[in-house]
């Protein structure tokens, strides 16, 4: 994909959005979580704290938005972890089922190489695509890299969700089939990703409650644990 493409359409995706009739009616979200770690897919990045917000845009299912990911740490080792994504998904219902799909651009701006380096394999950014399939409790999600990644690496997640006593509870366990760049730290096929994430909501005042939720995870393949906290804004 050459980078004058790639601004086109971004540049008519965002002309679309924009347009006075689809502003009026979009949905505007902004928040942001603060995490003791970002543990991403199995893997710490930045081995420090993260603030990482949000800035959304949606409309009859479809949502394009930002995240980022921004280190408390700001030594040599945690600094290049900072991370850019921008993304759009579109979430369409099929009766009992759901399916989301999502197209990431993830950009490291810590990385040295401009923004807007597109160049396929020496570039900026890595662009995903993805998508969840959930059946009431059960969710099935696959996600492969279609740019600026020889290998193509992938990556399956199942889940399950419930509720016990006022928590939300998600069981979940990743995968990879590995690949030459050990994108997810292999060349083979291992589980890295299991865990069990827990969520609530602490009531503090009548109009206001704070989600806070803590996730454990192992990643087998690391042979590592990850205990990670966080808080909802």
């Amino acid at each position: 994909m050459k980078k004058k493409n790639l601004e086109i359409i971004v540049a008519a995706l965002l002309l679309l959005l924009c347009s006075s009739a689809l502003f009026a009616q979009a949905e505007v979200s902004l928040g942001t979580d603060v995490v003791s770690r970002y543990v991403w897919r199995g893997t710490d990045f930045g081995q420090s704290p993260s603030i990482q917000p949000t800035l959304a845009f949606s409309y009859s299912g479809l949502e394009i938005g930002a995240w980022g990911a921004y280190q408390l740490g700001r030594d040599a080792i945690s600094a290049p972890a900072d991370e850019l994504d921008l993304y759009l998904g579109y979430s369409l219902e099929l009766g009992s089922a759901s399916l989301d799909l999502i197209v990431t651009d993830y950009y490291f701006p810590n990385s040295g190489i401009k923004f807007g380096n597109y160049e396929d394999g020496t570039g900026a950014h890595i662009i995903e695509v993805g998508g969840t399939v959930s059946l009431s409790a059960l969710y099935l999600s696959a996600f492969v890299n279609v740019y600026n990644d020889t290998d193509n690496s992938s990556y399956f997640e199942v889940g399950y969700s419930t509720s016990v006593q006022a928590v939300d509870l998600t069981v979940f366990a990743g995968a990879t089939p590995g690949g030459t760049n050990m994108y997810y730290g292999t060349t083979d096929f291992n589980l890295v990703n299991i865990g069990v994430t827990a969520s609530k909501e602490i009531k503090i005042t009548e109009d206001f409650s704070l989600p806070i939720f803590g996730s454990y995870i192992l990643n087998p393949n690391q042979e590592i644990t990850h205990f990670v906290f966080g808080i909802s804004l």
